[in-house]
């Protein structure tokens, strides 16, 4: 088989392929077993056929159109390989001889990933707020884990937020009663929000025994009821605070590995920092990306964002299957509607296509090269992230085009690092 590259507008090629007669017959003979597996001929077993018979009863013609219809893509594929054509589109295929008899000759104009050259990369910058963990912060997680040895204690007081009340509660349109807006003894965070925000400001500075009354429209997470005015009736049957236990060595001792209230402040400490600090290169890796996209001196192809819009649907699918949630369900919940999703999509994918084309052409203009090992040790710790098989992600990012390519600058070879 011999074929040709040649360069055309539009960010396209047009591959030639030219495969001889005896090359051919090999994929005609496949063809003829194909036809004896699909068609009974007396006094032979399925698929046992000779060919001569075949030919004799079907003619040659019906087997060439079956050969030239099954080994194209094949022969298509190869020609890709070798050449190392960067497709990103499915190809048009002309069959420009062959098709009777002889040699097989066809074109195929497919469209290629481009190729950039960046130019500032080298001196690029980019800002990261970022501050030390103060007392403020130890603090707030220290006061999160009183509160998972903290008590609810009967109150008088006047009802504040992260207060406590036990209510009954009836919501009801032109007398109706609304599903999921009725109940008794219910156990409400006063703050919190789940039911209606008007809750919240209806049932603060009051106290046990209050009777509220009040209307509000139901916001869009009710879905086709959003929109529609609720009357609400809410007793207050009483109220508790929350109280949580002193922060003393002994409390300490007693609810953790650590002995004394400086431990555990310095052990919060320790921790509060290495997440601020793993945020901390996780923001400056999405701002350095977002950097270098801008740097990209073309639009992001159609074809390479169709494919990366309907990959990022397909996970989010998926994600919603593992929680068992349907698309019409993640859509109620987030108050959007399904083209908004898509475009919301549409529009990281079109971002992420040119921080990648910038990646490649960094790649390869600070002539980067991955060894093998260095692949093995970044699936792997990608897998760890995902919590997945590492021949998962591995399969993944080849089917993605990103094999060889994925995360392999390391922080100290990436050119804008310092």
């Amino acid at each position: 088989m011999e074929t040709t590259v040649e360069a055309l507008d539009g960010n396209k090629v047009r591959l030639h392929v030219a495969v001889p007669a005896a090359e051919f017959e090999k994929a005609i003979d496949a063809a003829f077993r194909k036809l004896a597996g699909e068609v009974k001929i007396p006094g032979f077993r399925p698929g046992k056929a000779p060919r001569r018979l075949l030919e004799a009863r079907f003619g040659a013609e019906a087997a060439r159109v079956q050969a030239l219809q099954d080994a194209l893509p094949d022969y298509y594929g190869a020609a890709v390989t070798e050449n190392d054509v960067d497709v990103i589109a499915p190809p048009e295929i002309e069959i420009t001889a062959g098709q009777e008899s002889g040699d097989v000759e066809f074109d195929a104009v497919v469209e290629v990933r481009p190729v950039v050259r960046l130019v500032g990369y080298d001196s690029l910058r980019v800002e990261l707020p970022w501050a030390p963990v103060d007392d403020e912060a130890v603090d707030s997680q220290i006061d999160s884990l009183r509160e998972r040895f903290s008590e609810l204690v009967d109150s008088e007081a006047p009802l504040t937020d992260g207060d406590f009340a036990t209510i009954d509660i009836h919501g009801s349109i032109d007398g109706e009663e609304v599903e999921g807006l009725v109940a008794t003894e219910f156990l409400y965070r006063v703050g919190s929000g789940i039911v209606v925000p008007g809750l919240d400001a209806q049932i603060r500075g009051t106290r046990p025994g209050a009777i509220l009354e009040f209307a509000e429209e139901l916001p869009e997470r009710f879905a086709e009821r959003a929109g529609q005015a609720v009357t609400f009736r809410v007793l207050v049957k009483d109220a508790k605070q929350r109280r949580l236990p002193d922060l003393t060595d002994e409390w300490v001792a007693e609810s953790s590995e650590l002995e004394t209230v400086e431990e555990m402040r310095a052990d919060v400490t320790r921790r509060l920092d290495v997440v601020s600090r793993v945020q901390a290169q996780m923001a400056l890796r999405e701002r350095v990306l977002e950097a270098v996209a801008d740097l990209v001196p073309i639009e992001a192809p159609e074809a390479l964002v169709r494919q990366e819009t309907e990959r990022r649907l397909h996970d989010l699918l998926h994600r919603l299957a593992d929680q068992e949630m349907t698309i019409d369900q993640y859509l109620a919940a987030s108050g959007r509607q399904e083209q908004d999703l898509i475009n919301e999509v549409q529009s990281g994918a079109g971002r992420a296509v040119l921080a990648d084309l910038a990646l490649r052409a960094v790649v390869a203009q600070e002539e980067i090269e991955a060894t093998d090992a260095d692949l093995d040790a970044e699936v792997f710790k990608l897998a760890e992230r995902m919590q997945e098989k590492p021949d998962r992600v591995r399969r993944d990012l080849e089917k993605r085009g990103s094999w060889r390519r994925y995360a392999l600058i390391s922080p100290e070879e990436r050119p804008w690092s310092s």
